[in-house]
């Protein structure tokens, strides 16, 4: 495994807990020459550290063999939904994919100052990443008839659509606009009336 080109290489996804609707930030980095996979709420941080042999070893059941092979796993199942945490006392278990073919692994909680510093390095990993990707497409990418702000989904979670679409009917002339339903109503004429009788 390379972990030098791996230096530059981080995944970040946003993971949706089924079970509770509970969001996760899911995260994979490598540091002081280990692949390291982490799982955070943003108030709570679990991590583990993979060297080349002990990646390796876990990775003899899943079929992957590579922190590229995890990258992969990891991006597919949060992006497709099939993703699941279970938080347990003393860490949690991740759950990647639905069986056959699911890849679990427990994370271990990682103490309070030591989730902080965590914490504080993953938000500035995320925020370089996002600069080194909007300094790539530098300023000619934008066209001048779009808008410059570009909304990155690329830490936000699908979303599918539930529930059934509400059509809008197009308001007709004279129709009330207090009640839709009616129709205005049309001013009095007056009455005539004979003086002759």
């Amino acid at each position: 495994m390379d972990y030098d080109a791996l230096k530059t290489q981080s995944s970040y996804c946003t993971l949706v807990n089924k079970s509770d609707n509970s969001k996760y930030v899911c995260y994979s980095h490598t540091k002081a020459g280990t692949f390291n996979i982490g799982l955070t709420n943003a108030s709570e941080v679990w991590s583990k550290d993979f060297t080349e042999e002990t990646l390796a070893e876990h990775g003899k059941n899943d079929a992957l063999k590579s922190a590229e092979d995890y990258i992969s796993k990891i991006r597919s199942t949060c992006g497709n939904g099939s993703a699941s945490v279970t938080v347990q006392e003393d860490g949690a278990l991740l759950q990647l994919g639905v069986s056959p073919g699911s890849v679990s692994m427990t994370l271990p909680r990682l103490s309070d100052p030591e989730g902080r510093a965590e914490l504080r390095d993953l938000l500035f990993r995320m925020a370089n990443s996002l600069a080194d990707a909007d300094a790539a497409g530098g300023p000619s990418s934008v066209s001048p008839g779009k808008s410059q702000f570009r909304r990155n989904t690329g830490f936000e979670p699908r979303r599918q659509q539930t529930g059934p679409t509400v059509v809008v009917k197009k308001r007709l002339p004279g129709d009330s606009l207090i009640n839709p339903g009616s129709r205005k109503k049309k001013p009095a004429t007056g009455v005539a009336f004979d003086d002759n009788d």
